[in-house]
């Protein structure tokens, strides 16, 4: 028998990181030694506390039941950290919903608001999951450019008509992956106005809202006048937390479309596991010290891998947020061209940036996922395999 996938599986892309991942295997197997900065999974531990509470709360044999939802203090936990860290006000019972962290919820929406043949709007480069989510609803993509002289932030007014009056949804996110670029308040009010104009829901992923360097500010979608009425923020445990294995995160803000999506979900999952919800409580109640101390753990990896980076001759722009570096690369490749050869000349691993969308040929994303002792024996690594391609020219 011969089976073959879906039209909407064939739509999405092949994951280029089981290609890189296959790729390292293959160098390890000859003895290379490989430093991975493709996946974008942290290496830091969840703090003490949230450990020693998964810890106790799984003792109790009375928890490991289908718990449905997030319960009471998950979302009040959330609406409390949302009023310390953005200064946005949530009702915990309907601007909350909790999700198996945020891609769980981004893969479920487009299905829970959108129809076949509706347009949604997707940044471009972006997260696959954005675009894969709206190939499974049976909608439409219309790639909106983030390019280097808009500071990567689409320009609205180029859309035509004709796709807005077709338009349900669109997707933004700052600071983004793999873009780490920012957007200030004032493209959030344009958002605002525009998406009101349109009648389009706004959907913000908000996932690296703890990890914005140099005193930048975090500025919530929601903490927007009006932005509750066009639109919700995604958010996630995994990264500000440590906690991506847990997989628990949460959507907030219009209470309409949380209730389509909890609707929706209602249909597929039972719910995180109750331990897994108590240690989140805990991280989202604490005193954040701990985020202010490994935002500096991330300023110092960045600095380490850029500064070595320029010294090679590679002058890499200097990400204002995120675990990654957006990185343009030299001429003479095209990305997938430089990421295969960084792996197999260099022993570095990084995803190339068509892997993204098509405005991401000519970029390599890098992740800030090792110490900075080893960020910088990469960069001087991608130095010697720079060199060593001038002198063969």
């Amino acid at each position: 028998m011969n089976f073959i996938g879906s039209e909407k599986l064939q739509k999405m892309t092949a994951s280029i990181f089981q290609e890189v991942a296959d790729r390292k295997m293959a160098a390890n197997k000859k003895g290379k030694d490989v430093i991975d900065l493709s996946v974008g999974s942290p290496d830091f531990s969840p703090p003490s506390f949230v450990v020693d509470a998964l810890v106790e709360s799984a003792k109790d044999t009375s928890k490991y039941g289908y718990t449905l939802k997030g319960i009471a203090e998950f979302n009040e936990a959330v609406g409390y950290f949302y009023k310390q860290r953005y200064e946005v006000d949530l009702d915990p019972a309907k601007e909350v919903l909790q999700l198996m962290g945020s891609q769980d919820g981004l893969a479920h929406l487009a299905t829970a608001i959108i129809n076949p043949g509706d347009f949604c709007l997707v940044p471009d480069p972006g997260y696959p999951i954005y675009e894969a989510s709206v190939h499974i609803a049976g909608g439409v993509i219309y790639p909106m450019p983030l390019l280097a002289e808009n500071k990567f932030l689409p320009n609205l007014k180029n859309i035509p008509l004709e796709v807005l009056e077709k338009t349900r949804m669109m997707i933004i996110s700052y600071p983004g992956n793999p873009v780490t670029a920012l957007a200030d308040r004032g493209f959030f009010e344009e958002v605002v106005v525009f998406a009101r104009t349109h009648n389009i829901l706004v959907v913000h992923d908000f996932a690296y809202s703890e990890l914005i360097f140099d005193r930048n500010p975090q500025i919530s979608f929601m903490s927007v006048p009006g932005a509750k009425e066009v639109g919700i923020e995604f958010n996630s445990l995994s990264k500000t937390f440590n906690m991506a294995g847990c997989r628990i995160g949460y959507v907030v803000g219009n209470e309409q479309a949380i209730h389509l999506l909890a609707t929706f979900k209602s249909n597929i999952d039972y719910g995180v596991f109750y331990p897994i919800q108590h240690a989140a409580v805990k991280a989202l109640t604490s005193d954040f010290s701990y985020l202010r101390e490994q935002v500096k753990e991330y300023e110092l990896r960045r600095d380490a891998l850029i500064s070595g980076l320029i010294k090679s001759g590679w002058q890499v722009a200097k990400s204002p947020a995120t675990m990654f570096v957006w990185a343009k690369i030299p001429l003479g490749w095209t990305s997938r061209q430089f990421a295969f050869e960084l792996i197999d000349r260099a022993g570095v691993a990084v995803i190339p940036g068509d892997a993204f969308g098509a405005q991401g040929e000519g970029y390599v994303r890098i992740a800030l996922v090792q110490p900075p002792e080893r960020l910088s024996q990469a960069a001087e690594r991608i130095e010697k395999f720079l060199v060593d391609r001038l002198i063969k020219k």
